[in-house]
């Protein structure tokens, strides 16, 4: 007697495809760290300086809490001699990683737009909200002082549609699809490229080691903008 033939049974296969990658870049360049800190020094100073008008007007109104919970925040460090070799990695860097990424830029130029160095408190409370770089398309962090002990940065999902509608994770300890928010460790010369559309926070700081990093935001700005700016 002939067995009956099984009827095979068809799988469904549901394709994945996955779209709107957010990249966020890193590597450790440590041989940069001492000149960079030590050039460095004399801008976090005159921040510190700056700032000691508001630590007066707080401690008149508040109490003496010296400059817990303070950012130093340096002036532009644009085209200063001691950071020009950082200056132009990060934008033939930039240039790399735009290009990389699809984006034409034939008819377009980078320029730093913002370049500084800051550091928080000794007493700890420094921190950062969330917030992105408007108008511009690529930043980036240099740690001069950091480890697991200091403030860190965070990265946040860009889509607002999907924060609005976010259903909880099974598991915040692992990187998954479900995954909102990416925390990086730092150390002395690990260096961060994002697209500057990336929402970003520093958490708050407990004073326990020196935290300061060199940040920068690069503008793409296109080259008829700037054949009109030189009629």
């Amino acid at each position: 007697m002939k067995k009956k033939k099984q009827k095979e049974i068809k799988k469904d296969i549901l394709n994945t495809e996955h779209y709107f990658a957010c990249p966020i870049y890193w590597m450790d360049k440590p041989e940069w760290v001492s000149k960079l800190d030590k050039a460095s020094d004399p801008f976090i100073k005159e921040a510190q300086e700056n700032n000691k008008k508001l630590i007066k007007e707080r401690t008149k109104k508040f109490g003496d809490k010296k400059d817990h919970g303070m950012v130093h925040h340096s002036t532009s460090l644009i085209n200063h001699p001691d950071f020009m070799e950082l200056q132009n990695w990060i934008l033939a860097t930039a240039h790399n990683l735009l290009n990389e990424q699809g984006f034409d830029l034939t008819n377009h130029q980078l320029f730093l737009t913002e370049l500084w160095v800051q550091e928080f408190s000794k007493l700890g409370g420094g921190h950062h909200t969330l917030h992105t770089h408007w108008n511009g398309h690529m930043s980036g962090f240099y740690f001069l002082k950091a480890s697991d002990a200091t403030s860190a940065p965070v990265f946040e999902d860009p889509r607002g549609g999907r924060m609005m509608n976010l259903l909880p994770e099974k598991d915040k300890s692992q990187v998954t699809m479900a995954t909102s928010q990416i925390h990086y460790k730092v150390k002395p010369g690990r260096l961060i490229f994002f697209n500057s559309f990336m929402p970003h926070l520093y958490s708050v700081d407990n004073g326990y080691e020196p935290f300061r990093f060199i940040h920068w935001n690069i503008q793409a700005i296109s080259k008829g903008v700037l054949n009109v700016g030189n009629n």
